[in-house]
């Protein structure tokens, strides 16, 4: 730990904190470093979201509700958040290169136990363990930001998280297809074989990544907390990033119910192919980046923030059967949030270096705390209205964002005449 730092194991605000040695590949990564990073990242995160669209078939597998089936999808967010918030800040404290690979064999073990299920019970718990430690995408994400230049951060951020998002479309357009070809149990066995592949790549390709400080595991879990009371940007974004993944999770929670229904009756094939709106997220994951690094992070969140809300207008028009409104509103919210992310993780990392991963967690247990909330704010909604109560439920969530920032935005118009912006 470096003599800045407190007895806490957090160092001062920002003005006092140098950022670390440059790792392996500073300054600058390589493109290929990059690129691998972005496919290990997309590779990980994708098996999250591997079940949205198969949602249908497996509430027939198993002859259960629409509401009982959705319980895969909380628990695997539930235990996606317990990981980042229990294993995510290792990264600061041990080898990030061994942390990842070792995540990455369990989830592939239970991902192979999840194709094997014989109850939707089996499934729910199996996906609740695999989630807790597949939080190998938040890991590589702060650990690529490290290794790269100051002046270029926001470029890797929003190229390794072009990655994930492609993951996450992966996930949803290819488990649908695989589905489709061979039931929902293959698509989790494919799931299995692709990780123990992927930790044996990063096993060989990725840097070692010495600790970035040293402290037992109980005052590192407390010093996130320190962090969060000393820095109220970070607590800000954690506020967006919250409101955001809410609607984002509304959506995908109860769009294969909507699908699934008449007017379009599609199989879970054709409805993981509504994943494919998350190429232009992947794309708005490589512009935010760069817009951060030339300061315009307010502005652009601003934008983001309206488009998600409008969105939802397109999405609600006559109940969600318009298809041109559908497909364009799930392209145009994919676009905001995820783009969103990329502002906010680049913003984020500005803040103490030798923190990233705590940072990380503070914000990541605050987006998916989000999760949770819209997953089952959307499920509870869709089976008491319908999709219109979906939809309300949605720009609600975007509603709240977008009269945060204008409050922020209002009260630093008010202190920059005493120099204070």
């Amino acid at each position: 730990m470096s003599s800045a730092q407190s007895s806490d194991g957090v160092a001062p605000p920002l003005s006092a904190s140098p950022d670390p040695a440059p790792g392996p590949g500073a300054p600058g990564l390589s493109k290929a470093m990059v690129t691998l990073f972005a496919v290990a990242a997309g590779f990980a995160v994708a098996n999250i979201y591997y079940c949205q669209p198969l949602l249908t078939a497996i509430a027939d597998t198993f002859d259960v509700s629409s509401d009982t089936v959705s319980l895969i999808v909380i628990a695997s967010t539930v235990g996606y958040a317990a990981g980042l918030g229990l294993l995510l800040p290792l990264g600061d404290i041990v080898n990030k290169k061994r942390l990842v690979v070792n995540l990455l064999l369990v989830v592939a073990a239970m991902q192979a136990l999840s194709a094997a299920a014989f109850s939707v019970s089996m499934l729910i718990a199996a996906s609740a363990v695999m989630s807790l430690t597949a939080v190998v995408a938040p890991i590589l994400v702060p650990f690529a930001a490290g290794l790269a230049a100051p002046q270029e951060r926001g470029r890797v951020t929003g190229s390794v998280m072009s990655g994930v998002l492609m993951g996450v479309l992966l996930a949803r357009t290819g488990g649908g297809l695989i589905a489709e070809l061979g039931g929902w149990r293959t698509v989790f066995g494919v799931a299995a074989a692709l990780m123990v592949a992927l930790a044996l790549v990063l096993r060989r390709a990725l840097p070692d990544a010495p600790p970035a400080a040293q402290m037992p595991y109980g005052k590192l879990l407390r010093s996130i907390f320190t962090i969060i009371r000393e820095e109220p940007v970070l607590r800000l974004r954690c506020l967006y990033g919250f409101m955001s993944f809410a609607g984002f999770n509304a959506l995908w929670t109860s769009i294969a119910f909507l699908l699934d229904d008449p007017p379009y009756s599609y199989g879970a094939g054709v409805i993981g192919l509504f994943g494919l709106a998350g190429v232009v997220g992947a794309y708005a994951a490589r512009i935010t980046g760069p817009q951060v690094d030339r300061g315009r992070d307010n502005a652009v969140t601003g934008v983001l923030f309206t488009v998600i809300l409008a969105s939802w207008g397109l999405m609600g028009l006559d109940g969600g059967t318009w298809l041109w409104a559908l497909l364009l509103g799930v392209v145009v919210l994919d676009l905001g949030v995820q783009g969103m992310q990329v502002v906010n993780l680049a913003v984020n990392f500005r803040q103490r270096p030798e923190a990233r991963s705590r940072i990380t967690t503070a914000y990541m247990v605050a987006y998916f705390s989000g999760a949770i909330a819209g997953s089952s704010a959307s499920a509870a909604a869709y089976a008491a209205g319908g999709w219109d109560a979906v939809v309300l439920t949605g720009a609600a969530f975007a509603a709240v964002n977008l009269l945060a920032w204008c409050g922020e935005m209002a009260l630093r118009a008010r202190r920059a005449p005493a120099g204070q912006a």
